[in-house]
This record gives structure tokens, sequence and C-alpha cells, in this order.
């Protein structure tokens, strides 16, 4: 853990001190929970009432507030702050391991420099694996794979044959790249499996989180573009395409053939049918289904999912509808008497 003043942060993020520069700061917190040598921040408003109250040392923050606090002023505080505490903690640690006598790996696989290869490791025939890359226990890497340079594996991760995964990849526990697709034929009532002969691409700077499942195509690739994140248990289906850059929260699912544009976020247990085109910097509110198309720039909520302002209005309005019904009811019996006592 490192130490440095305040405004040697400021420096590092390009923003300015409001109040004491030579406080030392050696650890990130939240507001609420920060002490005496701590920093936080402040991107959301609706915390505003703990910024004058904090404890921390000095608070990240995009304008000149009032607080107790030193202030670090910046333009986009939320990256201000990452890039501090990035500074002050550093990502987590690998260790050196090299590569253990107790992995199995095919004698035609192909590996980097400088990989660290744990026990119980799987390789097959034909695998190459980039420089720098660290396989924890249990990862299992089919024939004919590919995984790029400075990948991190995490325990039981499966990626199939033939599937390729790019560089600086992360993939947490017990995720799988390439599994068949959810794909039959049903005949007679019978459900005949369909072959899957595509792949699943995971591109460049991309990070799965623990228990996803990315399906690999039937006839077309399934892919994971560049710098996109998954949450834990997202699924993926077959022959779907995920833009650049996009967030996908945990419980994500995505069924086959369906295209997201770049820098789209679907919030917790959002639900996306087949076939669909979602396009540029659409966001999906928690728990949404989406079952049409959907243009740049859609801002959706509900099942099914519309637009997020008409949709507030209407869920609210959901708890009155016993009430309203009733009144429909009373309204409609006094208009038949009226009729009747023409």
């Amino acid at each position: 853990m490192k130490t440095k003043t305040l405004a040697e942060l400021a420096e590092y993020v390009g923003g300015r001190v409001v109040g004491n520069p030579n406080l030392k700061i050696s650890s990130a917190a939240t507001l609420e929970g920060a002490e005496n040598g701590e920093i936080s921040f402040l991107a959301n408003r609706k915390y505003l009432k703990l910024l004058r109250t904090t404890k921390a040392a000095a608070v990240v923050v995009q304008e000149e507030l009032e607080s107790p606090a030193a202030l670090l002023v910046a333009d986009d505080p939320y990256y201000a702050f990452t890039q501090i505490v990035v500074l002050l903690h550093g990502h987590r640690k690998h260790k050196k391991f090299g590569i253990s006598a107790k992995a199995s790996i095919a004698e035609s696989a192909a590996l980097g420099k400088d990989v660290h290869i744990h026990d119980f490791v799987t390789i097959n025939e034909n695998v190459r694996l980039g420089d720098r890359c660290i396989l924890y226990p249990g990862v299992f890497i089919g024939p004919d794979a590919e995984v790029g340079d400075d990948c991190v594996l995490y325990p039981n991760v499966v990626i199939y044959d033939r599937c390729k995964v790019g560089n600086r990849v992360i993939i947490h526990a017990n995720t799988t790249v390439g599994e068949d697709g959810f794909g039959f034929a049903t005949h007679d009532g019978v459900h005949h499996k369909i072959p899957h002969i595509g792949r699943a691409i995971i591109e460049d700077d991309v990070e799965l989180g623990a228990a996803c499942a990315i399906e690999r195509g039937t006839l077309e690739d399934t892919v994971v573009s560049k710098g996109s994140k998954l949450g834990d248990a997202v699924v993926i289906g077959h022959g779907t395409r995920v833009g650049p850059h996009c967030l996908l929260v945990p419980q994500v699912g995505v069924a086959g053939s369906t295209t997201l544009g770049h820098h789209c976020v679907a919030a917790g247990q959002v639900g996306i049918s087949g076939h669909l085109h979602i396009g540029n910097r659409v966001t999906m509110a928690a728990q949404s289904g989406v079952a049409n198309n959907l243009a740049d720039g859609a801002v959706v909520f509900g099942s099914p999912a519309f637009d997020a302002n008409k949709a507030k209005r209407a869920y609210s309005l959901i708890k009155h509808l016993p009430e309203t019904v009733k009144g429909v009811r009373k309204l409609a019996k006094r208009v038949s008497e009226l009729e009747k006592g023409r």
C-alpha cells in the first residue's frame, strides 16, 4: 500500500485541491466508512448528506461543496477515484507459479513466454497460449483453442474446442466459453440436437464474471466484442454478438442471434429475446423483458420493456388499479341505472 499527499493525487488525476494539499492519503473508503488518512468520492448527489458528515481526510468531487474533508475537484470524480484506488492499492497480484508438474499439457500445445499454469490445468492438442497468462487450478482449454497475451483464467474456467480468447481478458471462476447452444429441432414430439459448428470469440480487454455461459454459434460465431464487461451468471446465446464496451450486469440473459450495439447497458436480470437488433448506447433497466428491436439511445424499462419514462408512470398506476376498477364499475352501474330511468 502506498501513501501519497493529496497534492500528488490531484496531479496524478489532473484535478485540483481545495484544502490542505499536504494531507497524507494511504487508503480509499466509502463516505460513510472512511476515516482519517483515507479518501472517498461523491459521484451521486443523493449521497450529499454523507459528504457533510464524513470522517474522510479528503473526497473527490466534481465541484466545490460544503464538507469537513479536503476536496479533490475533478471533471469525472468516479474515474479519478478509480485511478487513485489503483495507484494506492493496485490490482490483485498473481503468484509467480511457473508450470505445475500436475498440469496436463499436450505436446502439440504452443505456450507463450512467462506463463504460469497451476495444478490440474488441462491444455489440449494444438492450443495456442499467449505470453504472461495465468491459469488457475482446474482450467480446461479444448483442442485448437487460442488464448491471447496477458490473460487471467480463474479456477475451473472452461474454454471449448476452437474458441478464441483475445488479449488481456479476465475470466472468473466456473465460467464456460463455447459450450453448445440451446438448439433443438423438434420432430414428431422428439427434440433433436442441432450441431453447433460455430465458435465463441472473446475479444481484447473483455472481463467475464463468475459462472457465465457463452454459447458457441450454430453456424456463425458468437462474439463478445472488445472492452465489454459481463457480470456473474450472464448467459449469451448462440450466434449473438455483443458490441464493444457493453456492460451486462449479473444475471442478464441474451437469447440466440441477437445483436447488441456499442456501449449498451443491461442492468440486473434483464432478459433479451432472440433475433433482435439492439442499437448503440441502449440502456435496459433491471428486470426488463426486451422483446422488440431497440433504436440507438433507447432507455427502456418493464416487461415487456418500453420507454422508461412512460413505463415508470404506467407501473406507478398499478397499485391503484383495484380502486380504479371499483370506481369504473360503480360508474358503469350508475350509467346503467340512469339509462333505465329514461
